[in-house]
């Protein structure tokens, strides 16, 4: 009987696909863009012009490349490693299992309602989940963040009936879906804009009209997927990887002795002292929503004032509310420190590292058991930041082989004189080739909008409509390139095998990638708020 062919492992693939890259240096010329800034009617013009360079093919540097790699990646790895070794802490202490029960029987106290029933609780949880973070996404680029909330969600799918291929759509997708609809990214939609002299922001009508487009498609193939699992579990692509999530649950479903220790009064009480300095020194913060002229909020106070209050509560009842009463609060200023203060992983790790330390103190843990929960934590997650830090090197081999410019260049010379439609498909493409090279949305547009923003003028489209190619080509393969390190870090921490994910993504990517295709073409066919050719030629 013939062998089954076995599906390479995840570190595999990375590898085969660095060594792909390696053979492509040697048989593509080497090619850079170099910014050249002219002087047109006393007005500054910068342009990217490409020009050959000698061509550097790599042979033993794709073993450097993976060094290189976790150089590059490292800011990622170290957030992975921090978050994972944080979540272990308040997970030994059973509070997120506590907030899941006590979720599901408020779930199942829903259903006795008739038309709760007949809607499904379930899909109306997971939809209210699935458009908060699509919004985060949107407004301020969610992406390396949704890390931290695989940990929450895949438990809580696994608890529901469903699998860890649906936790991570409810957070990852729903946030990529959000980050291919952008309606206020600063990271991509502002930078693009920025260089192809638009308007911040404009053409947001029509923008969000595609938002809400992409997500109801996107959410009713993770609702089908969800259903079809709940009908039958050993239909999901990862119910043999997902015991690792039912063994965990299993182990905590005995019965948890509710307490609350001194340490927990103590916790409080120090934590208040710490936020009523944050909130004097911090009484109005600049809540800022892309581009726009911030708002000022007293964010900090009231937050330190709801914690007071239900913390208050939670210790009452049990320390294992007040740890989850930490983990809300510790969502809630990371919210404020993102949109507020522009915070970015370091913040939101220490942050994450601070909420671990004191659950453990809640729990009366002491300092010795502390620190080793905190390793069992960051060596239960190691493999998803060996991930991160192998995908990098894929990125390190193109770029040392300066064959990423001469892509892009070969492809953007094939779209002259095919009309309109064809052009902006071919932009499209173009875009979402490149995002599998570089997942960076803010550094891709750096690349290459200085180029196809002026080559829009020359043949008649608007650079809205660019800016809009831009903006899907840059979104959508973000969830399936394994270049992308917050992807393989996603998968890494759900326990799910990328070839297995791959099966699943692809139908899904198919049909956003078509659909992108299909809202492209109103932006060069019909006249739509900010989509004028002359929008750019502003004073």
């Amino acid at each position: 009987m013939a062998k089954k062919l076995k599906f390479p492992h995840t570190y595999v693939i990375i590898f085969y696909t660095i060594i792909i890259a390696a053979v492509m240096s040697w048989m593509i010329p080497g090619g850079e863009y170099e910014e050249v800034i002219t002087k047109v009617d006393g007005k500054e013009v910068r342009e990217m012009v490409f020009h050959h360079v000698d061509s550097k093919p790599q042979t033993w540097e794709v073993f450097g490349a993976l060094f290189k790699g976790f150089e590059r990646q490292s800011g990622i790895i170290v957030f992975i490693l921090m978050i994972g070794g944080a979540f272990w802490i308040m997970n030994f202490s059973k509070s997120i299992d506590v907030g899941i029960f006590s979720f599901l029987k408020f779930t199942r106290r829903l259903e006795k309602n008739r038309l709760m029933r007949r809607i499904g609780v379930d899909n109306i949880v997971m939809t209210l989940i699935m458009l908060m973070f699509s919004i985060f996404g949107a407004v301020f680029g969610m992406s390396e963040e949704t890390i931290a909330f695989i940990i929450i969600l895949v438990p809580l799918s696994i608890s529901m009936g469903y699998d860890s291929i649906t936790g991570v759509g409810l957070v990852f997708v729903a946030a990529g879906l959000g980050f291919a609809g952008a309606i206020l990214n600063p990271f991509t939609i502002g930078i693009a804009q920025g260089i192809a002299e638009l308007p911040l922001f404009s053409g947001i009508e029509y923008r969000f009209f595609c938002w809400a487009i992409l997500n109801f498609v996107g959410i009713f193939y993770i609702l089908r997927w969800a259903h079809k699992v709940k009908k039958n579990p050993k239909s999901s692509y990862v119910y043999e990887e997902d015991a690792y999530w039912r063994k965990g649950q299993d182990e905590n479903s005995e019965d948890i002795k509710y307490h609350t220790p001194i340490a927990a009064w103590i916790t409080y009480g120090l934590m208040l002292i710490v936020l009523g300095v944050f909130s004097w020194k911090y009484q109005y913060s600049p809540m800022k929503v892309g581009d726009y002229p911030p708002v000022y909020l007293m964010m900090v106070p009231a937050g330190s004032l709801l914690f007071a209050i239900f913390g208050f509560f939670a210790l009452r009842k049990s320390a294992h509310f007040f740890v989850l009463n930490l983990l809300m609060f510790t969502i809630y200023f990371l919210i404020v420190g993102v949109m507020g203060y522009q915070w970015y992983i370091m913040e939101i790790a220490t942050l994450f590292f601070a909420m671990g330390i004191l659950s453990g103190i809640a729990m009366n843990y002491s300092p010795n058991h502390i620190t080793q929960l905190f390793l069992e934590g960051m060596r239960d997650i190691l493999s998803a930041a060996v991930i991160v830090g192998l995908a990098g090197g894929i990125i390190v081999i193109l770029e040392d082989g300066k064959i990423i410019s001469t892509i892009l260049y070969s492809m953007s010379k094939g779209m002259n004189n095919v009309g309109e439609i064809a052009s902006i498909g071919i932009m499209y493409v173009i875009q979402n080739v490149i995002n599998i090279l570089i997942p960076s949305g803010s550094a891709k547009a750096a690349i290459t909008m200085p180029i196809m923003a002026p080559f829009s003028d020359l043949i008649g489209l608007s650079r809205q409509a660019t800016v809009m190619a831009f903006q899907f080509g840059d979104g959508f393969t973000n969830m399936i390139t394994p270049t992308s390190g917050v992807l393989m870090g996603v998968l890494g921490v759900a326990k799910i095998p990328y070839d297995k994910w791959v099966k699943w993504i692809t139908p899904l990517m198919i049909i956003l990638l078509l659909l992108g295709f299909l809202l492209l073409i109103p932006t060069v066919t019909m006249d739509l708020p900010g989509f004028e050719l002359d929008l750019h030629l502003r004073d």
